[in-house]
């Protein structure tokens, strides 16, 4: 079974998210924990949330991912922007604890500067801030593109962010196919190599989500552009070659790329077909 979803718009509520995902033929979706270039979070209504947490059992969803938002920096240099980010991962955890089997995804932030040693030790003492034995839902740092001082973008430096945890098995990793191609790594023509990479630095019980995206850039860039499914330079039979793989088939996939409500469903029925011809023919 595919487990595909996109980036739903959390304005109507938690409700609406799990049904207009349904009405696009996703079983899942992904959606900001709050407003993505600020801090700002919506009062919590807990009939809704609820309500969405029924919705979800009963028809067996995978498991819905909630990104941080672009301004949450868990390595920057000022330290008020660091006490920022842990204070609004620790609320977003504690929010989301009413989805099953939830996942919250981050971008490990940017260096600025420091060196990406200092950047390593700062995203893991604010993960350590910030998680907590009771918690449910599961933490992920997303793969970067690599540009200016970003961490996260080769599978080294997660690693480096994964060994200081002190709750390791409340973190993972979530892949993103745009990232990681314009980081270098070859998803098109390697990506055997690329599993077998992150199997050997993290292992691969640690990935737990991927971002389906093609790429308005070349291999190799360090540029964070995302481009619709077969537009770009990944290009569609990569993708499903991504989804279709017997170690990767499994996760959940989250389309983010640049589309509207149409557009989504459009992709989620263009990769649901070819995902059974896949297994049709194997």
């Amino acid at each position: 079974m595919l487990n595909l979803g996109y980036h739903a718009s959390s304005a109507r509520g938690y409700l609406a998210m799990g049904e207009e995902a349904r009405s696009v033929g996703a079983n899942t979706f992904q959606f900001f924990s709050r407003n993505p270039r600020g801090s700002n979070q919506r009062p919590f209504n807990a009939d809704d949330a609820a309500a969405l947490r029924r919705f979800l059992l009963d028809r067996h969803f995978a498991p819905v991912l909630a990104h941080a938002p672009y301004t949450l920096n868990a390595c920057a240099a000022d330290a008020g922007l660091r006490d920022l980010a842990q204070r609004m991962m620790s609320e977003d955890l504690e929010r989301l604890d009413f989805l099953p089997d939830g996942l919250y995804v981050f971008h490990p932030g940017s260096h600025v500067k420091q060196g990406v040693a200092t950047g390593v030790k700062l995203i893991a003492e604010t993960l350590n801030a910030a998680l907590t034995p009771p918690q449910k839902t599961t933490v992920l740092l997303e793969t970067m593109a690599g540009k200016g001082t970003e961490v996260g973008g080769n599978f080294a430096e997660l690693r480096a962010v994964l060994d200081r945890v002190k709750h390791p098995e409340k973190v993972g990793v979530c892949w993103d196919t745009c990232h990681l191609y314009s980081a270098g790594y070859d998803i098109v023509n390697k990506l055997d190599e690329v599993i077998g990479a992150f199997d050997r630095e993290i292992g691969l019980e640690k990935l737990r989500a991927a971002h389906l995206n093609d790429s308005m850039k070349p291999f190799g860039g360090h540029q964070d552009r995302h481009a619709r499914i077969g537009d770009g330079t990944l290009g569609l039979t990569a993708v499903v070659n991504f989804i279709t793989h017997e170690k990767l088939r499994h996760l959940p996939f989250f389309l983010e790329t640049p589309n509207d409500l149409a557009g989504y469903a459009a992709e989620i029925k263009l990769l649901r077909e070819n995902f059974a011809a896949a297994g049709k023919s194997s």
